[in-house]
């Protein structure tokens, strides 16, 4: 994606299920919504109950499934290709992203999955805007270090900096 601030983007853009009469348009434009992933409950259970709330919309909206990597530190480019970097990136994001592929898929529901590499929450924003989603449905709690709070801190800095309304479901 030529001018913006990824640090890498392994996938982007695959449609993975399409089935007749998912894509109904508003127009020109179609309602976009960003899920971030990351493989866990919380997030899976947002996917689930994301999906028991399609009728909630006039028209099926656009699904973007999203899994961030945390970037790799240290030396590791030294001692290892770009390119196995970036099969490692693809291969846990995708891991990160079955459940929901999954779950989606059996539902007959259409979509597209993305990984990239960054830091969560900027990616997470940097991507609802670059694609103009329109809300980001995300599980109150993922995989962070810290666990039992009330809120995640990645749903919480969600809420706090995103310029397009953002949806827990838990």
């Amino acid at each position: 994606m030529e001018g913006s601030d990824y640090k890498f983007l392994v996938l982007a853009d695959y449609c993975s299920v399409v089935c007749d009469g998912l894509h109904v348009k508003r127009g020109d434009l179609m309602l976009k919504m960003l899920l971030p992933v990351d493989g866990s409950e919380a997030s899976q259970r947002a996917v689930e109950e994301f999906v028991k709330r399609l009728d909630w919309y006039r028209e099926r909206p656009d699904i973007h499934l999203l899994n961030v990597r945390i970037p790799l530190t240290g030396n590791v480019s030294m001692f290892v290709s770009k390119e196995e970097i970036g099969d490692y990136y693809r291969e846990e994001g995708l891991k990160g992203l079955q459940q929901a592929r999954d779950h989606l898929e059996e539902k007959g529901v259409a979509y597209r999955h993305h990984i990239v590499v960054g830091e969560i929450v900027p990616m997470i924003l940097q991507f609802s805007e670059e694609i103009k989603c329109d809300q980001i449905i995300i599980g109150p709690r993922g995989l962070g270090a810290v666990k039992g709070l009330l809120l995640g801190s990645v749903a919480n800095k969600l809420i706090q900096l995103s310029t397009v309304p953002v949806l827990l479901l838990k």
